[in-house]
């Protein structure tokens, strides 16, 4: 196992510091290749902030209880706030190397947040490039070296971290808008072209790789309407300009626009446009 960390004033012992915004506190990296586990049991957390890096292998997350068991892979990050629950585990058969850093100040939640680390945010992808390892070990150089201005340094770096972590998150934000976009602009265009068709919105869901829950919340998210909705819009749309501009009878229309059943047409025409077909007609 290979070890390497840095304390500030050479204290070892957490602690919570509001006399500057941000401060860090200390650095540290474990790499396992032959000591079998290294584990870490805090059942009251700590005082300060802590970030860890997963930079290689893996490490296995207990949140809240000690019961729940999350494998966190490299390319990651795991945030934990002072006094939460932390139990951890590094194994060498993960060939597991992570890298930690422990922080504190009196405006840390809201420089989390203005680099969009939200409080609610656990593990964040983070990607694995070199960069992060430099970061982190030049943090590791700067709290045992103590040279001038090391703790101004330190908080730089710190935020040098944040920044590539924002830069991250929000291509993931844009990834994910681009793809949802996409998704659902194409599930309109689905349902323009098969409005009449028996459209099953579950079977249409899992033809796309998506729950129903997260399809019908998303779809309406882009188009202000569930996708039932929209598709009825659809239907009484398109049968209302039959009504005005053809001489097909209420039947003949319902079945054009997807309604095998004149009655439930009608009473689906009516919820919408306050009239019947028939009266809607004889209003023109």
């Amino acid at each position: 196992m290979y070890l390497n960390s840095g304390y500030l004033h050479n204290s070892l012992i957490d602690f919570k510091d509001k006399t500057r915004p941000l401060i860090v506190g200390s650095c540290g990296t474990y790499r396992l290749h032959t000591h079998p586990k290294l584990p870490t049991y805090r059942p009251r957390g700590r005082l300060d902030f802590q970030i860890i890096y997963v930079s290689a292998g893996a490490a296995h997350f207990h949140f809240d209880n000690a019961e729940n068991d999350t494998v966190v892979t490299a390319g990651n990050m795991v945030i934990y706030r002072p006094k939460e629950f932390q139990k951890y585990e590094y194994y060498a058969t993960d060939r597991t190397e992570v890298y930690w850093v422990h922080f504190t100040g009196g405006n840390v939640k809201n420089i989390l947040r203005s680099y969009g680390i939200m409080d609610n945010m656990r593990v964040l992808y983070a990607g694995t490039s070199l960069e992060y390892t430099r970061i982190f070990k030049k943090m590791i150089s700067e709290l045992q070296r103590c040279q001038a201005g090391y703790e101004e340094m330190l908080t730089m770096l710190l935020r040098h971290l944040f920044i590539l972590l924002h830069r991250q998150l929000s291509k993931q934000r844009i990834l994910k808008n681009e793809y949802l976009d996409s998704e659902m602009d194409l599930a309109a265009q689905y349902f323009n072209d098969n409005y009449n068709s028996d459209i099953n919105i579950q079977d249409y869901a899992a033809s796309r790789g998506m729950s129903v829950s997260w399809f019908i919340r998303s779809f309406k998210s882009y188009t202000g309407s569930t996708p039932m909705r929209y598709i009825v819009s659809i239907r009484i749309t398109n049968a209302q300009m039959l009504l005005e501009t053809t001489t097909y009878t209420i039947s003949e229309i319902g079945r054009i626009v997807g309604y095998e059943n004149p009655l439930y047409f009608s009473r689906i025409f009516h919820k919408q446009k306050g009239f019947s077909p028939s009266a809607y007609r004889k209003s023109l």
